[in-house]
């Protein structure tokens, strides 16, 4: 009995391969991902039809279809793209609510001449400004990577705009939220204090996780080094 074990699938070690390379949005990358394992397996069908053995037939199909370093180069950029748009659809979905809480926080209570702490209320209306510039430069990343990509390239740099972007804004949802805290203890409206802050806190979580994974594909290499360049 032989002490090796079943030998590997090539069509699944090329595709796990170019999985392991990419990085991006999940269910982007797993569609790209399934695109390439039907799509390869179908050349490798096609070759051992025509009478090639298999490992020949797999070897001409992933010439065909070219490395996995030459495939991530192609299309880490669309993935790249795909998790800029998704960080900035998390940022304009989210801090809108959270925006709105905070209004409402500053203008509860009971008694009309009562106002959050001093303290709270200026680092709130900071915080609430930051989260508008994040809002909005969201949603002009969602028209620059949807609509107006059809006419307008979409800039290199802007993963990595929307990225820190994203980032700030979760570092303010995260410091909001301890104020809140604070200020629902403080004052008459303690409820919907309570509210505004789990509500900053679960924005953050949600922002901070996708800013994340922008930044990483912001920083991967868009561009083979070794590729000629127009007009050479």
């Amino acid at each position: 009995m032989s002490a090796a074990g079943p030998r590997s699938d090539p069509v699944e070690d090329y595709v796990a391969s170019l999985s392991a390379a990419l990085h991006g949005p999940a269910r982007t990358k797993a569609r790209m991902v399934a695109e390439v394992r039907e799509g390869l397996t179908d050349a490798v069908s096609e070759h051992t039809r025509e009478g090639l053995p298999y490992q020949r037939a797999v070897s001409r199909a992933v010439r065909e279809f070219g490395t996995t370093d030459e495939l991530v180069v192609s299309w880490q950029r669309e993935l790249t793209i795909a998790q800029a748009r998704h960080t900035a659809r998390a940022v304009a979905l989210t801090l809108p609510f959270v925006i709105a809480c905070w209004y409402l926080v500053r203008n509860a209570g009971h008694g009309r001449t009562w106002q959050l702490p001093g303290t709270a209320q200026v680092m709130v209306a900071h915080l609430a400004g930051v989260a508008v510039c994040a809002a909005l430069l969201a949603a002009a990343t969602l028209a620059a990577t949807g609509t107006l990509a059809r006419w307008l390239p979409t800039p290199d740099r802007l993963p990595l705009v929307v990225a820190w972007a994203g980032t700030t804004a979760s570092v303010a949802m995260a410091v909001a939220t301890p104020a809140l805290a604070v200020a629902s203890a403080l004052g008459t409206n303690w409820a919907l204090m309570a509210f505004a802050g789990v509500l900053a806190a679960a924005s953050h979580a949600s922002v901070a996780g996708s800013a994340r994974s922008c930044r990483r594909c912001a920083r991967l290499p868009l561009v083979d080094p070794s590729a000629p360049r127009r007009g050479d």
